[in-house]
């Protein structure tokens, strides 16, 4: 072909009535619009061209179209729809990457499109929320939702993250892809945290000679303690709270849970842990854990019903984190070395400092041993 596109070199092209020669024709007139370098009337002509050879009966034809495509962000939008809406091999590169398709064309799509489809879409360099959140609704299949999330680009809300747990957070592939995202919220994390403990507990059950009770001990010390460290320094108060209710809502806000976070100065999880366990605001429930003359936290202490033994701790640990608020600031190793520190100068009887789980463990004992 010349520099210019003209009536002839169009006929030439088209002569041939081969597949192989309409497909070259589709290559080589959309390397020619891919330049920019067409003159109005040139343009007008190639984009004529597009859209007789969307309808093109070979699918050969119309693949190389998209291909050939899939990158200018000049196509003609009725062009990158039609491609966009044909079998697979064809709609595939302008589903993953031409900019022309709007969200409310690529929603259409994956209403009506198979998981080759979706796939493809889920691939896309950006996702907004709303396409992303769309793909989860339609989707039953595992490889799709196991893209999408692995897919930086793509914009996953909360509630759409939510919902990929709900139905396929047991599937490995989409549970990694989702814990290894840039960020979570502080809900999913939970969730996946539970996840993975309970393989863990699964596998131990399965592959080594452990009791169910031997299991479920180190199951539930292994999830608790991965929560607690979900409560990162300067967690929005809103997240924490989120979080307290959906451990509640799920069986999960235990009494060992609560003990440990406030042994490692989650004053603000403490706060609204107990006001859940009580049903009180938590402005409430700050008052009274904060109260100077110490009932007020003998009172809520008392009426979550958590145990007696474990309150000088837990007062213990209140001061440390007020003393720390002016001084060495809110530093979770700090936090921990300055309770221990205040653990051996109390003198506190059966108090080991080399393993703050030995009081949770024994926590957790004592409470079967009641229960039972």
């Amino acid at each position: 072909m010349t520099d210019n596109l003209t009536s002839s070199d169009i006929q030439s092209l088209l002569s041939d009535p081969t597949a192989e020669n309409r497909a070259e024709a589709a290559i080589k007139v959309s390397s020619k619009f891919n330049t920019g370098k067409l003159s109005d009337s040139e343009r007008q002509i190639a984009e004529d061209i597009f859209k007789i050879m969307v309808k093109d009966a070979e699918e050969r034809v119309r693949s190389a179209l998209s291909e050939s495509l899939k990158d200018n962000p000049d196509v003609p939008h009725d062009v990158a729809v039609s491609l966009a809406n044909d079998v697979v091999d064809v709609a595939g590169p302008m589903l993953e990457f031409s900019e022309v398709l709007t969200d409310d064309d690529l929603k259409e799509i994956i209403t009506s499109h198979g998981a080759e489809g979706q796939i493809a879409i889920a691939k896309r360099e950006h996702l907004s929320a709303d396409v992303t959140d769309a793909i989860v609704e339609n989707s039953e299949n595992e490889e799709v939702i196991a893209t999408l999330v692995s897919n930086e680009g793509a914009d996953l809300q909360e509630d759409t993250m939510g919902k990929v747990m709900d139905k396929f957070g047991a599937v490995e592939a989409v549970s990694d892809s989702l814990a290894n995202r840039g960020q979570l919220p502080i809900n999913v994390a939970e969730r996946l945290v539970s996840l993975v403990s309970e393989k863990v507990r699964d596998h131990l059950v399965t592959h080594h000679e452990m009791t169910p009770d031997m299991v479920m001990d180190l199951f539930l010390s292994a999830r608790e303690r991965a929560t607690v460290s979900l409560l990162s320094d300067g967690a929005d108060v809103m997240d924490v709270r989120r979080l307290v209710e959906q451990l509640h809502d799920h069986g999960r806000l235990t009494e060992t849970l609560i003990f440990r976070a406030i042994c490692m100065g989650d004053v603000v999880f403490f706060e609204a842990a107990l006001a859940k366990l009580c049903n009180i605001p938590v402005s409430s429930a700050y008052k009274l854990i904060h109260d100077r003359g110490s009932m007020g936290l003998a009172a809520i202490y008392r009426e979550c019903k958590l145990s007696p033994q474990m309150l000088p701790i837990v007062m213990a640990a209140l001061e440390v984190a007020k003393d720390m608020e002016t001084s060495a600031g809110e530093d979770r190793d700090r936090f921990q070395q300055r309770m221990l520190e205040r653990m051996l100068t109390n003198n506190e009887d059966d108090f080991d400092p080399e393993n703050l789980d030995y009081f949770i463990t024994k926590l957790g004992s004592s409470k079967n041993n009641q229960a039972a």
